[in-house]
């Protein structure tokens, strides 16, 4: 017999997988890779970022993250710039198509956040959200 640990372990898989499956098919439509776009993502939530640090909240080496970025630039999606005070630092900061793209995708995910809590009422909502802040701090 299964105990709770297996439960949820299988729906936090079931999640993921599904949540995955949804953000393939949204992003599949718009001609960019899933990388690229959480690099949109990444980007349009915390404005520009020094190439290491967006390596690290991609999780991805710099080496890995220079091609992709390489691509996103001559897609005029983002673009390069020395940083103000660190002369050895590039910053990447999207341009304004870009932004464009990081807000019709956030819209997506706004929305499938409402469908997926139309159910929900305000306190489990709000649990929902302390949830997720708990476990995305031990990550």
């Amino acid at each position: 017999m299964k105990n709770q640990d297996d439960h949820l372990n299988h729906a936090i898989i079931e999640f993921y997988e599904k949540l995955s499956s949804w953000e393939m098919a949204v992003v599949k439509d718009n001609g960019f890779s899933l990388p690229q776009v959480h690099i949109v993502e990444i980007l349009g939530l915390n404005g520009p970022m020094r190439m290491k640090e967006l390596a690290e909240k991609i999780g991805v080496t710099t080496g890995t993250l220079t091609v992709q970025v390489d691509k996103m630039v001559k897609a005029g999606l983002v673009l390069r710039r020395a940083h103000e005070t660190d002369r050895r630092s590039i910053l990447v900061e999207l341009t304004d198509a870009g932004q464009v793209m990081f807000e019709e995708h956030d819209k997506l995910h706004m929305q499938l956040t409402a469908d997926l809590t139309v159910n929900f009422n305000d306190e489990e909502r709000s649990q929902m959200l302390d949830f997720f802040k708990r476990i995305n701090k031990e990550f």
